[in-house]
């Protein structure tokens, strides 16, 4: 697996390149983000992770840039940024997952894991179902050319229905997928974004029966 670290602090870059070269990843180092844009341009890469203060070109900028040439691996944003609005601009930027500094070398081999085990369908551009479409890397879902507007999770959500639209999801199949290591999350958690994201749809024409339940077992697409 071919991974680029894209950050400009030696204290972190080095040591964290030796760590990943000693699992077995191959590492390139950049550091900042014109020289990050010039590798990913050159090499194809399973995973970057991305610094969002860089010099030159911002992660943020630098993760747009890449998605909107369909770059297909993951981005893991690296930052101190520790607020709800900073995660939401990153995950709207197109990056897969959102790590705060400082992190532990473990949870960020976790991360990392967990995203490498994702199938390769999840790293396919556009979905649909019925009257909805959902582009994964512009981050755009509509309903009947009417757009959705969800949360980084409802998102998420949609996006696992329509990869797989005949399997049914029990609650904490899905806990695992979208939430993998955030011990924090219950349950009860997919039940409140399941609800939210019905009503969203249900606010463009949808019905809600879209998501459909499968009592004692999960959710699943409906029949529309």
């Amino acid at each position: 697996m071919k991974i680029l670290l894209v950050e400009d602090d030696d204290r972190i870059a080095k040591p964290l390149a030796e760590e990943l070269h000693h699992q077995g990843y191959v590492v390139d180092l950049a550091e900042d983000g014109i020289e990050g844009w010039e590798w990913a341009q050159m090499v194809e890469y399973d995973l970057i992770l991305l610094d969002i203060m860089l010099p030159r070109l911002d992660g943020i900028r630098l993760c747009k840039r890449l998605r909107n040439v369909k770059y297909k691996g993951f981005i893991l944003m690296l930052t101190a940024r520790d607020t709800l609005n900073d995660k939401i601009i990153g995950l709207d930027a197109g990056a897969d997952d959102y790590l705060i500094k400082p992190f532990e070398l473990e949870e960020l081999a976790a991360r990392i894991r967990a995203l490498l085990r994702r199938p390769p369908e999840m790293r396919s551009q556009a979905l649909s179902y019925g009257q909805i479409e959902l582009d994964s890397h512009l981050h755009i879902a509509t309903y009947n050319g009417r757009d959705l507007t969800l949360t980084p999770k409802e998102f998420l959500l949609l996006q696992c229905f329509l990869e797989y639209p005949k399997q049914v999801f029990t609650r904490r199949k899905l806990l695992e997928r979208l939430w993998e290591i955030d011990s924090l999350s219950g349950e009860g958690t997919i039940k409140t974004h399941i609800n939210n994201l019905r009503q969203k749809i249900v606010s463009v024409g949808g019905d809600r029966k879209i998501i459909e339940t499968v009592y004692g077992v999960g959710y699943r697409l409906g029949k529309e």
